[in-house]
């Protein structure tokens, strides 16, 4: 039989509904919105809405349907860039194209799967995500860290929460920016799409700093930093200050399109040469969990973006082949 938990709101209020049972029931975000979407949930006797902040004396009833066996993790050997691995931790640079843990369509060909083949150990209280304490989208590539053990996977959780983990991006952006850019700017689920964000008023907070490391004629090659870890939060702050990144499929705002005469053919070069949105995960620097060693991780642009990027700067000779990041100061 389906459980039933009641329950009434002690604080003034909170934070939006789905939000607020992942945080009381230890639920993932994403078990306590199905729960929500389902009608599960009910507050003062209606269906409750995702997005409705609780009052204090509200009543909610949450009804889990009766358990479902859970899906079994499948090992899925593909071949890993490890940077760096010990017993605590591993930093992978991720390919374009992987997805990072299981999810609906892509159940035993992520990351997680390929480090199961591997055998390597994760850190497991996050079963349906094991191990992974940052994501990257499928399309984008570059660093990221994977936890071996749940004492690691909770500092690291709690440091990156501080914004004690720096995450640096590269990424080859439409039109030019000044010196520096920061986007300071809430991003939320967009209303008519699901699978879309937005600058939304009613949206999470987000801080994005993008500072130009190379003008070309049509493009700008950017350093990103992040100060929040939003879903899609580069890709939408970007677009949102009408420079979003070059091959972008969701973001790109018409891409070639938006460039006008002459410079239009230029940009439907640069296109072409864009397998996928040209966003890179370049550099990471964290303290190791257990030692507290400060770390710092590298990875240069990537073979398959570089095709556009020398058609970006309209100079294949211009660019160092194999650091051009290094080249233009990108970690410095």
């Amino acid at each position: 039989m389906p459980e039933t938990v009641l329950f009434q709101v002690l604080a003034q209020s909170t934070e939006r509904l789905d939000r607020f049972l992942a945080d009381q029931l230890s639920l993932s975000r994403t078990q306590a919105a199905r729960l929500v979407a389902q009608g599960g949930v009910q507050v003062n006797g209606a269906r409750g809405r995702a997005s409705r902040a609780l009052l204090h004396g509200d009543l909610v009833a949450v009804e889990f349907p009766e358990q479902e066996p859970r899906r079994t993790l499948r090992p899925h050997p593909v071949p890993l860039k490890v940077a760096y691995e010990d017993d605590t931790l591993l930093v992978i640079d991720k390919p374009a194209g992987m997805v990072v843990h299981p999810a609906p369509g892509h159940w035993d060909d992520t990351l997680v799967n390929a480090l199961l083949a591997r055998g390597t150990a994760l850190a497991g209280e996050n079963r349906e995500r094991p191990g992974i304490v940052h994501r990257l989208d499928r399309d984008t590539s570059g660093l990221l860290i994977v936890a071996k053990t749940d004492v690691a996977h909770r500092r690291l959780g709690r440091a990156l929460a501080a914004r004690r983990i720096e995450r640096q991006y590269a990424a080859l952006v439409w039109g030019h920016i000044q010196d520096v850019l920061d986007v300071d700017e809430p991003i939320g689920r967009h209303p008519h799409d699901r699978k879309r964000m937005i600058v939304l008023a009613t949206g999470r907070p987000a801080k994005t700093r993008a500072e130009r490391l190379a003008r070309f004629d049509i493009c700008d090659l950017l350093r990103i930093t992040l100060g929040t870890g939003r879903t899609h939060q580069i890709r939408v702050h970007l677009a949102h200050v009408g420079h979003p990144v070059v091959g972008d499929p969701i973001y790109g705002g018409g891409g070639h399109r938006r460039v006008t005469g002459s410079q239009r053919q230029p940009a439907l070069t640069v296109e072409r040469a864009a397998p996928r949105q040209a966003l890179h995960a370049a550099c990471l620097r964290f303290a190791h969990p257990e030692t507290g060693e400060p770390l710092q991780f590298r990875s240069e642009w990537p073979g398959d973006l570089r095709e556009c990027l020398e058609a970006a700067s309209g100079d294949p000779t211009l660019l160092a082949p194999n650091s051009t990041l290094e080249y233009l100061g990108f970690f410095g």
